[in-house]
């Protein structure tokens, strides 16, 4: 791996998170055990209620499986659920309508594996944003890696002090207005509010961590 960054599998990931993705290639750790709790399997949008967690449900296994082995669970709605809330919650940003079609349907077709799932959402949102990341997937259990960002971006973490990105840039939200910039949400909240220019915030967000 040298110095590349290594990450863990998010659901929608955080904005820090993407952040690392416009370095030009980066790591994803596919054999580590599956841990409840974390990015892997939830996501966070503002809503007019204010922060809002979306959460995978996936089978328990007492055998504690690798991370590509991990299930979704469907005996609840919640892909339907999840977009509601989206939808909800995003409906009237700016650029909702032009990201439609693209990522409705992660919420319409099941996926077996949260892995591939997760994965296959990544990649559309890079293509989405026109960022060329080449993503890497370790074929073994990587004990330590210079840059391990696997627990550091983590739901556990709310403060600023705790964030990779200590600073984010105030962009503009659906519902600032009622409480002010949310920093580190979902991409998902930086791309219907900004559209096109997303990846240039990111850019500039990278940009602010290598040169502190």
């Amino acid at each position: 791996m040298n110095n590349q960054t290594l990450l863990s599998t998010a659901y929608f990931p955080s904005i820090e998170y993407f952040a690392f993705l416009m370095q030009g290639d980066v790591w994803l750790e596919s054999c580590e055990h599956y841990q409840k709790q974390s990015y892997r399997n939830r996501t966070r949008i503002l809503t007019s209620n204010g922060v809002h967690v979306l959460s995978i449900p996936v089978i328990h296994d007492v055998t504690k499986p690798f991370i590509r082995d991990a299930r979704i669970e469907y005996k609840t709605s919640w892909q339907r659920n999840h977009w509601r809330a989206i939808e909800s919650a995003y409906g009237n940003s700016p650029y909702f309508l032009y990201y439609l079609d693209a990522l409705k349907p992660f919420f319409e077709q099941p996926f077996t594996y949260l892995f591939d799932y997760n994965l296959k959402i990544m990649e559309t949102l890079l293509k989405l944003m026109r960022v060329r990341t080449e993503i890497h997937l370790t074929e073994d259990f990587e004990p330590t890696a210079v840059n391990d960002l696997r627990e550091a971006i983590h739901p556990r973490k709310t403060k600023a002090e705790d964030y990779p990105f200590k600073t984010q840039i105030p962009y503009y939200q659906v519902f600032e207005d009622k409480f002010g910039f949310t920093p580190n949400l979902s991409v998902l909240d930086l791309l219907f509010n900004t559209g096109p220019e997303a990846s240039t915030y990111l850019t500039q967000l990278h940009n602010l961590f290598i040169n502190c």
